[in-house]
């Protein structure tokens, strides 16, 4: 038997907002609107450059989970194409646990 996991694509992320972590300061938050060998396209998104504010990125993307949970998000790109090779990973921005959300375990981050 599979699990879920195993079965899933990037197709499954067309359409949902995600964050885009590279190795360097960038990352990335928007819809995914399509990929391909090369990379990825976002609508709606917003970029932040980890040199140039004040957070890091982490902060940055739990903020960024919190903000749009109470329906507000800041977008400074109406489209943006991510190079896959400039990606870490990529996940749904609903997939991240904010400091002080409980875990799926029921312990509590700081």
């Amino acid at each position: 038997m599979h699990s879920g996991a195993e079965n899933r694509s990037l197709d499954d992320l067309i359409g949902q907002l995600v964050v885009i972590d590279t190795p360097g300061p960038l990352v990335f938050i928007g819809h995914l609107e399509a990929y391909d060998g090369r990379g990825y396209w976002l609508m709606d998104a917003d970029v932040h450059d980890r040199d140039e504010g004040h957070a890091t990125n982490e902060q940055y993307v739990n903020d960024a989970y919190l903000l749009e949970r109470s329906g507000v998000r800041h977008m400074n790109r109406r489209r943006v194409y991510v190079e896959r090779s400039a990606t870490v990973c990529i996940s749904r921005l609903a997939d991240v646990i904010a400091d002080g959300q409980p875990t799926d375990s029921g312990t509590w981050l700081p």
